[in-house]
């Protein structure tokens, strides 16, 4: 009689730790993603009454010193390990903090000052399109006719809305301003493609400690600034009467908005995402005409123009990228975000 062999029963490995599963609910995420788009549409129209008062140095490091408490509490609440990653990539953290922060928020606010809040929503959106162009002018990654043709729609809609056709009824340095703007949304652009240098931070962790790491810097350059005479330190008078909108975009759209932005792209995909992007224009403009400013014809075409351009590129299929070897290795596991995951990291934080 043949020896029975016994019978092998193979199991599925247990995940180490607690798994953290966020069941899906594209109805709480769209609510998210409206929230996001709303608050940094926002952000233009309360902001402009706040640069009547302090210079857009001043405004960017004191907004973010007030975030930095938010910040904080993002990090330690929902990273893993983050102090040791601060430590580990300080410079390059720093660097891109600077770009993003500094560079784009200054800049952007310097655009504000010199325009009109709706222009500054329109232009924020066409950073997704800013993004594909630089990829192919650092990158070698050509888009295609599809891309190119959006890519027209949205310059066409910034000529409309900047007034560069002939409208005469804006600021004096109206078109100087949406230059700043402009220019500024490109360091932002800058900034999202370094979370691919730090592949092993998420997205919040990347936010966060980019915004911590570029504090410092913020507040040394105001102080610079105004020791050599360059700008005006703002005095008690000047921060009491702006003190609930600071508060607002401290809380609002450079926290509040971030994670129910992340949240939503986490829910919903990135590509679907960066359509919510379109909101952000489309809110300054409603909330605009709320308080009594009316926009001229050309900046809704400009806007309607930017979104057809926007929506055009996001509905782009993407080219086919050949799938690596298999690795048994540890560090083949860690995903590196790709650039349209890059594209809708929050862009007005």
């Amino acid at each position: 009689m043949p020896r029975l062999r016994p019978i092998e029963v193979f199991t599925a490995p247990r995940a180490k730790g607690p798994v953290a599963m966020t069941p899906k609910n594209p109805y709480v995420a769209t609510v998210a993603m409206l929230f996001a788009a709303v608050s940094w549409g926002s952000l233009f129209l309360v902001g402009k009454p706040v640069l009547s008062r302090l210079d857009p140095i001043w405004f960017t490091a004191v907004r973010y010193l007030l975030a930095a408490v938010g910040m904080t509490l993002l990090v330690v609440l929902f990273g893993q390990r983050p102090w040791a990653k601060l430590r580990a990539h300080w410079a390059t953290l720093t660097g891109y903090g600077v770009l993003g922060y500094g560079f784009f928020g200054v800049l952007v606010l310097e655009g504000l000052k010199l325009s009109l809040p709706s222009h500054g929503a329109v232009l924020m959106a066409t950073m997704p399109m800013t993004t594909i162009l630089l990829r192919w002018l650092l990158d070698g990654h050509r888009p295609g006719w599809n891309v190119a043709g959006a890519a027209v729609l949205a310059l066409s809609g910034v000529v409309l809305v900047s007034g560069v056709l002939g409208r005469t009824d804006g600021p004096p340095h109206m078109l100087l301003g949406d230059a700043l703007t402009l220019l500024g949304t490109v360091g932002w652009v800058l900034y999202t493609r370094g979370a691919a240098k730090v592949p092993e931070l998420s997205p919040l962790e990347y936010t966060g400690l980019t915004a911590l790491a570029a504090l410092p810097w913020q507040l040394l350059f105001a102080v610079g600034a105004t020791v050599i005479g360059g700008i005006a330190a703002p005095t008690w008078q000047d921060l009491a009467p702006v003190g609930p909108h600071l508060l607002y975009i401290a809380a609002v759209p450079t926290v509040a908005a971030v994670v129910a932005f992340n949240f939503g792209v986490r829910q919903l995909g990135a590509s679907h995402g960066t359509l919510f992007l379109n909101g952000v224009p489309v809110s300054a403009l409603l909330m605009s005409v709320a308080l009594g400013q009316h926009p001229a014809m050309q900046e809704w075409i400009g806007a309607a123009l930017v979104i057809a351009a926007l929506t055009l590129s996001t509905r782009t299929p993407a080219p086919a990228r050949p799938v690596a070897a298999a690795s048994t290795t540890r560090q083949d596991s860690v995903k590196t975000p790709t650039m349209g995951e890059a594209a809708v990291r929050c862009p007005a934080t």
